[in-house]
């Protein structure tokens, strides 16, 4: 059993040998990291998370400030509730406004909350839609290329195996074939069947309403 299981292996071993012997072997690298970085539609779609996440930071931000007002007024009525000279019916009135306001104030903390993981999470989503999308595309023309030049293999450069070590440790540059990839996918007029997704200002979601003070 030991001896058919070696001689198993061994032609197994010898025949991608012998077929690298006769030079039949096609072999191609591309730097998939590289491609992306470079492809333009790759810096548009950056361009356009960032811009949502500024809208959401400014809409975060107009929140958080519109909850330190209605803080602040709590407190100022907490002051007046406290000064001696008012009377029974003013500190009843104003006991029910300040109430009023951090029951108002409780749903403005949970609001917040949620808005923020809301947002967080979509545009995580939208940057990983966007990613796939462009991946998918790059891959298409790599494999364009691949069926054009009857390549048997091609390896991504950039690629990394589970020890931290490249998943290519050498190859001739002649072979690789990123900068073809590149010119293709900024080809002026290239149509694409992928669009950058358009990212929100706004979650899409149910949004979370700010509690006027």
């Amino acid at each position: 059993m030991k001896k058919l299981l070696s001689t198993i292996l061994a032609l197994t071993l010898a025949l991608p040998l012998a077929v690298f012997a006769q030079g039949t072997l096609k072999i191609g690298t591309v730097d998939m990291q590289r491609a992306f970085k470079e492809y333009s539609k790759t810096k548009d779609a950056e361009a356009k998370i960032n811009d949502a996440k500024n809208a959401a930071k400014k809409e975060y931000d107009d929140r958080a400030e519109s909850y330190k007002k209605a803080l602040d007024e709590i407190n100022n009525l907490n002051k007046q509730l406290d000064a001696p000279a008012l009377s029974a019916d003013a500190k009843t009135q104003k006991a029910k406004e300040r109430d009023d306001k951090i029951s108002n104030i409780k749903n403005m903390e949970r609001e917040i909350s949620e808005f923020r993981q809301t947002r967080e999470r979509q545009l995580q989503e939208q940057a990983m839609r966007m990613r796939e999308g462009i991946v998918k595309e790059i891959t298409d023309i790599v494999m364009d290329k691949v069926k054009t030049n009857h390549m048997d293999l091609v390896f991504d450069r950039s690629g990394m195996s589970l020890n931290g070590v490249p998943v290519v440790m050498y190859a001739p540059d002649n072979v690789d074939f990123t900068s073809d990839i590149i010119t293709v996918l900024n080809k002026p007029g290239r149509s694409t069947a992928i669009s950058t997704e358009r990212i929100s200002a706004s979650p899409s979601a149910t949004p979370a309403r700010a509690s006027k003070p």
